[in-house]
Parts: structure tokens; sequence; C-alpha cells
């Protein structure tokens, strides 16, 4: 290893590092560090940063994974600002958790601002009775505090494989559910559990009352804030029908941030865990078209020889931001820590923090 330095090594000293350094620099930097740092890599991540994870997951997988290994100190999170939040969250007091670029987002968590949230609180209030009538509920690709408002007001939080269970939790406590901030995972969990469409609305944040009349919010069983995956909006129905024409035997998989034109078209819909199970699981030999982030398809493509897998759209499709953790960056935030310098740490205040596990713990208690 390299001397220990003084002050934080500058982010401009790796930019122009070639791939084979960031690498080997990478590696011994985690030996250095052993048994007290845990690098976490989203599915998402690219292969330059994913090969240097010590687990690869899901969101909240991951997160969970971090608290449940509490002899590690330090936890590397290569994802997105968000997901880093929730390993903070629910990791212990005596761990902390570095985010590699501080730039890397997530374009759908950013369409739900905490003023917007509470201005459709309020504003639902002078409708219908908030506190007895509406439950929040958050999707986790979401801002610590939007998952600490939930907590607060009795809401919980849900994820793309747990949605149905969490609908149906939220029913059993409250006639109503704002359902934020993804309109498309809403949508689409409703459909699957036969909601009749005249009992849902979009609440668009930048109009009075979300764009809706008084008695259309009193008639609402599932309020859907007008929010989105910029990835999975990318996907059409065209693409659907383009891909069956070629691969008539083929299957088509997608994910329920998917429009609901082309999950009414796929074959399966699920998590990116339930993507990855099933392709994994299929015949040799077998066809499947995947409507998911390019990374991830890629990747499956490279794992999985014997089948033949490809990418839903014939358009390039990687999330900007979920794609912005590099090697570079990586390789910065891992030397500086073996330096005993921490770059990057992810705090969520102790009073957001609190409210946000509450919301959190209400929903694995019922996965």
């Amino acid at each position: 290893m390299n001397t220990v330095a003084t002050i934080p090594r500058p982010i401009a000293d790796y930019q122009s590092l070639s791939a084979e350094e960031l690498c080997e620099r990478t590696r011994a930097a985690k030996r250095a560090l052993g048994e007290r740092v845990m690098i976490l890599g989203h599915n998402y991540q690219r292969d330059e940063v994913i090969q240097h994870a010590d687990f690869r997951g899901d969101s909240l997988l991951l997160a969970k994974l971090a608290a449940e290994r509490s002899e590690r100190p330090y936890i590397v999170f290569c994802g997105v600002h968000f997901m880093a939040e929730t390993a903070d969250i629910l990791s212990r007091s005596n761990q902390t958790v570095i985010l590699p670029d501080m730039a890397a987002g997530c374009s759908m968590a950013d369409m739900a601002a905490i003023e917007q949230v509470d201005q459709c609180w309020e504003q639902l209030g002078r409708v219908v009775p908030v506190e007895e009538a509406v439950m929040p509920a958050v999707y986790v690709n979401s801002a610590a505090v939007l998952k600490a408002f939930c907590g607060e007001h009795g809401g919980i939080t849900c994820t793309s494989s747990n949605a149905k269970a969490v609908i149906e939790w939220c029913w059993a406590r409250r006639e109503k559910i704002l359902f934020f901030p993804d309109e498309h995972l809403g949508r689409n969990t409703a459909n699957k559990m036969g909601v009749p469409p005249d009992q849902m609305i979009v609440w668009d944040p930048y109009q009075p009352y979300g764009g809706n009349g008084k008695e259309a919010i009193k008639r609402a069983r599932l309020i859907l804030w007008k929010g989105h995956c910029s990835v999975h909006q990318m996907f059409q129905p065209a693409h659907v029908d383009h891909f069956r024409k070629q691969y008539p035997e083929g299957k088509v998989i997608v994910h329920p941030e998917c429009h609901e034109d082309v999950v009414n078209k796929a074959d399966l819909i699920g998590s990116t865990e339930f993507i990855i199970r099933t392709v994994t699981a299929a015949p040799a030999g077998t066809v499947w078209a995947v409507g998911t982030e390019l990374n991830l398809v890629n990747r499956l493509k490279q794992e999985l020889p014997d089948k033949k897998v490809f990418f839903l759209s014939s358009t390039i499709c990687q999330c900007a931001t979920m794609f912005r953790i590099d090697a570079p960056h990586l390789c910065w935030a891992v030397e500086n820590l073996a330096d005993g310098h921490v770059v990057n740490h992810i705090v969520v205040p102790d009073d957001e923090k609190r409210w946000a596990r509450v919301a959190l713990d209400r929903m694995m208690a019922i996965s």
C-alpha cells in the first residue's frame, strides 16, 4: 500500500489512471482494509465496479446485509444516494456508510420532494381526514426524509416485490393510499389485484389538488404520485411487438416500473431479483427480452451463455445517475479509507432515521 496520506487524496488524481491500474489499486486497498470494509454493488452498476463487490443485489437486500454484518465498520455502497441512506438507516451505530460519488442519484426519487409531499398531505386534508383516511406508502427508491414522513404518519415503505402485500396492509387500516413516487409500480400492482381504474387517480404535484376535483379525491382508493423511472419509462409496446416478430418462441420479462401498456404485453413481470432468478433458472436455449436497466441485461448475457438474452429496447438505455459510480471514484473512496480518510460519508439525521426505520420495519414485518 501507499504511505498514509495526511490529507485525503483528490479524485482528480484518479481520472487519468488506466483501468488495469485502478483495478489493482482498488484490490490492494481492499486487502489492506481486510474485514473492516464491505463493498456493496447494486445490480445496475457497471462491471468495472461490480467486480469488486463483496455482495450484489437490490438496494434493500444490500442494506440488510450491511446491518447483519456489524463487525465490518465501513460500508462502501456502490449504488445511489437513497440506497446509501437506507443502509445508514438500517446499519449499526458503529458502521459508516460511504457513497463513492455523491452525484449518483435516482431521477424517480427526485420526483417527490418533501415540500411537495407536505403540500399534498395538507391539500388532501382539506377534502378528507388524512390521518384516519389516507395511508402514505413510499417506494424504497426514495429519500430518507420521505420514508420518515411515512413512518411518522402511520405509513410504510414498499419494494417492487412486496407492493401487493403493502397495498393490502394499507387498505386493511385506511380506505385510501397515497402511493409515491412511482405511479407505474402502484398502478401495475393494483391492476394485477383487480382494482378498477376509476378507483385510481394520479396526483400531479405541480397542480392544485394534484390536478383532481374534490369528488374524484373522495372516490379514489389509490392516489398515485406522478413520478416514474426514466429508464423503464423508455420501453414501449412496439419494442415487445418487434421482439415477438423476430422470436415468436421468446419470452418478455419486464420490471413493474414499466408503463402498463408494456406490462400488459409482457409474459412475466417482477423485481430485478425476480428477473435474475427467472432467467437464470430457465432452460438452456430459451430466448428472453428483458425490460430493465442495460448493465444488468448485459451481465445476464455474459453469465448465461446457454440462453439468448436481449435488451428489450433497440435504444441504449442506461440510468445516467445509477451508472455514475465508476472505477476512479471507487478506487478513490477505498484508497482514502485505507489511508484513514472517510470521504462522502452518508449520514441521515437522527429524527429522520428514527421515523424512516419505523416505516421500513413495518414493511419488513409483513414481508
